[in-house]
């Protein structure tokens, strides 16, 4: 399972860490590369729901293998494009590939954890981000000796492409109710979902918006924002994407420890602290070893708010847990879009600082009280997501 989450996480660094290289090697307008960033988010929410017909057709593992295997050769496309219109093909195409891989490598998560009867599900995220800080020290290293980015991005997909031959079948004991809900979930069965899920999974979905708005934009131009606001060397640039990986796998590491000795109200609310204080120093950084400390706390700020999510939302229909997967993936690739889309624009415009600065006030319009699905009038959003993780 880990090995799946670690190809997911290294080709998103591989992508978000050679974004001023492909935008130099094509002669691309920041414009232009905010659209092929757009594309992405758009087509990895597509490939979302896609990946439902694929698990349903051959299953959770094949499902997760086929698409890994597809996220190497769009990293092969990518550094190889002859012109614009194959790179925004190769684009769109890692970003079906990511969708798939986010709902069938999230779904066999939560059925793992399920199982077991205690939090793992960070712990897997944190495989994500340890393959992530690999692949953009290897965007570094590579930037470093000079080579060009077509020699990068093969490299990445060749570390993706070890990876995907590594996953393999483990099956579940089945020798519990829970394993056996488990095992007909792998096997894509159909379970009715019901009506008001929509309403249930808004609380969930709002606080995963904020989150991956926060993470499209640390690590979709970080990068860019140490090169070309910070004036930092492309050999440099991406070690603000490596720290914010750091703090995010930190924060992984510990983050299911923490929920069981403290709970997830108190991580959940100290994290949103931490992450809206790291976001404006990352705003207000005057050089670069600054915004590499900012963004390394960001990552441990923000590491536990996307799998607590995603484990929760995933109890809801315990038999049909990657159709419910699939729907958070729309406030997820939301999220990934206005990040992404938002960062550009003020990027283009010279004004990348507020790119960091907005997303901090985000986070404590997260704390705001409004009504939550979960029954409970008046609590707030993080509160809410943090109650109906402790009941499930």
């Amino acid at each position: 399972m880990a090995t799946v989450f670690a190809a997911q996480g290294a080709a998103v660094a591989a992508v978000s860490t050679t974004v001023p290289a492909v935008k130099e090697r094509l002669a691309l307008s920041p414009l232009t590369m905010t659209v092929l960033v757009v594309t992405v988010a758009l087509s990895a929410g597509v490939g979302s729901f896609a990946g439902l017909a694929v698990i349903r057709r051959v299953g959770l593992v094949a499902a997760m293998r086929a698409a890994v295997l597809a996220t190497a050769a769009a990293l092969l496309l990518i550094s190889w494009a002859p012109s614009r219109a194959v790179a925004a093909v190769s684009y769109a195409l890692f970003g079906m590939a990511l969708g798939c891989i986010d709902v069938s490598a999230n779904a066999r998560a939560t059925a793992v954890e399920r199982h077991y009867g205690r939090s793992i599900f960070a712990s897997f995220y944190a495989a994500w981000s340890a393959a992530g800080i690999a692949a953009a020290l290897l965007t570094a290293g590579t930037a470093h000796l000079g080579r060009p980015v077509e020699y990068t991005l093969t490299a990445q997909a060749g570390l993706v492409l070890a990876l995907a031959l590594t996953v393999r079948a483990h099956e579940l004991p089945t020798d519990s109710p829970l394993a056996v809900s488990a095992h007909e979930e792998s096997r894509g069965d159909s379970v009715a979902l019901g009506r008001g899920l929509w309403g249930r999974l808004a609380p969930f979905g709002l606080v995963l918006l904020v989150a991956y708005v926060i993470d499209s934009t640390v690590s979709s131009w970080s990068t860019l924002y140490l090169h070309q606001t910070l004036d930092t060397a492309l050999s440099l640039a991406p070690l603000a994407y490596a720290a914010y990986q750091v703090g995010t796998v930190t924060g992984r590491a510990c983050a299911d420890r923490l929920v069981r000795t403290l709970g997830p109200v108190a991580v959940i609310r100290a994290a949103t602290v931490l992450t809206a204080a790291a976001l404006a120093g990352l705003a207000a950084a005057p050089a670069w070893p600054y915004a590499v400390l900012a963004a390394a706390c960001t990552g441990l700020g923000v590491s536990a708010l996307v799998p607590l999510c995603l484990a929760s939302a995933g109890r809801l229909r315990p038999g049909a847990t990657e159709a419910v997967l699939a729907r958070m993936n729309v406030f997820n690739y939301a999220g990934v879009l206005a990040g992404g889309a938002a960062g550009g624009i003020l990027g283009s415009t010279g004004h990348f600082r507020l790119a960091y600065a907005i997303p901090a006030a985000l986070v404590l319009a997260g704390r705001l009280q409004v009504p939550g699905s979960c029954g409970w009038s008046g609590c707030d959003r993080l509160g809410c997501i943090a109650e109906q993780a402790r009941a499930s």
